[in-house]
Parts: C-alpha cells; sequence; structure tokens
C-alpha cells in the first residue's frame, strides 16, 4: 500500500509542480513584459489560459501585476497541499496553513525559475552567444529585470560579465531567507510545491 501511496504523491507533484511551473511564468512573462509571440510563451499561455480567463474576471490586474496568476499559484498550492494531506491522514488540513505556506513554496518555486534561467543564459552564452532560440530568448527576457540592474553597477570586465554571479548569489541568499520563514511557520514540506 505505501508503494501505490508513493506513486500516487509522486505523480501529484509532479503535474502539480509542472502546473505550478506554468503559472508561475505566466506571471513572470506579463510581468517582464517578454514577448508573448514566442513559441514557448505562446505554450504557457495555451496551457494557463483555460483556468486563468474565467479567474481574471474575478480578479483583475492591478498596477500590471497579473494579481489572478498569483491567485491561481495559491489555489494550486492549496489543492495540491489538500489532495496529499488526505492521501496521508486521511483527513484535510487546515486551509489557512497551507495557504501560508504556499506562499513560501510559490516564491521557492519562483527561485527556481530564475535559476534555470539564469542557468540558460551562462550555458548558450559559452555554446551559442548570440542564440535566437525562443527558450534562450525568454530566459533572457525574464532574467533582464534581475541582470540589468547589476550590469550598471558591475559593467562587463574583459569580455567577462560577472553579474549574473551577482544575481545568482542574491536569488540564493532569498532561498536561504524564504526556508528560514517557511520553517518558523511549521511547514510540512510534503504539503508544498517547492519544497
Amino acid at each position: 500500500m505505501n508503494t501505490l501511496v508513493d506513486i500516487l504523491v509522486f505523480i501529484l507533484e509532479t503535474l502539480g509542480g509542472f502546473y505550478l511551473l506554468f503559472v508561475i511564468l505566466r506571471f513572470l512573462l506579463q510581468t517582464a513584459r517578454a514577448d508573448f509571440y514566442n513559441p514557448f510563451s505562446q505554450a504557457v499561455v495555451k496551457i494557463t489560459n483555460p483556468v486563468l480567463m474565467p479567474l481574471r474576471k474575478l480578479i483583475p490586474g492591478l498596477g500590471g501585476i497579473d494579481l489572478a496568476s498569483l491567485v491561481l499559484a495559491l489555489l494550486t498550492q492549496l489543492l495540491f497541499g489538500e489532495i496529499v494531506a488526505f492521501i496521508f491522514m486521511q483527513k484535510l488540513f487546515n486551509p489557512g496553513q497551507i495557504l501560508i505556506w504556499g506562499i513560501f513554496g510559490t516564491l521557492m518555486y519562483t527561485s527556481y525559475v530564475y535559476i534555470g534561467c539564469l542557468l540558460i543564459m551562462v550555458v548558450s552564452s559559452f555554446i551559442a552567444p548570440y542564440s535566437t532560440h525562443p527558450i534562450v530568448m525568454l530566459a533572457r527576457q525574464l532574467t533582464d529585470p534581475l541582470v540589468k540592474p547589476v550590469q550598471r553597477i558591475i559593467p562587463p570586465v574583459g569580455g567577462f560579465d560577472f553579474s549574473v554571479m551577482f544575481v545568482f548569489m542574491g536569488v540564493y541568499i532569498i532561498q536561504i531567507l524564504i526556508r528560514s520563514f517557511a520553517q518558523s511557520t511549521g511547514l510540512l514540506p510534503a504539503l508544498v510545491i517547492g519544497f
């Protein structure tokens, strides 16, 4: 029985994680004003639109911030947490607590998205520095709001751009802070995507 439960939880984590990834990307695409005609952006839009469009009718954006995407990310965390809690404990967990943990999980997952985009940029800069591949272009657009301010302070030296290294350090420091705050709330990692 434990094996079946483990398999079921693994499937839920994988599907929930992928869906949360697309919801976070949708939020970041709009925040960074990335190219929505990029094929990868189009895939993100197609995957998130069925739930996001009805939600946007109830929750409009605010000052360029896509609040509906944020709410959808938290609802994804809540649904995942309650299903996993029911599988393990045969009862539902406190939804308020899962939502609080979901905020930390979503922030942590967002930091992983940024790390992934930064890694894509670093690898592509060595392999194909002028690549116009859709994923490379999108990674650049998503990370520009983080990298550009650092580049103004630390310009490239001798053809080497150290700004990405400092952004990596900043993201890791933020992850340490998120983990610390999350642990202080008694977070149960099994109930949260991102931990």
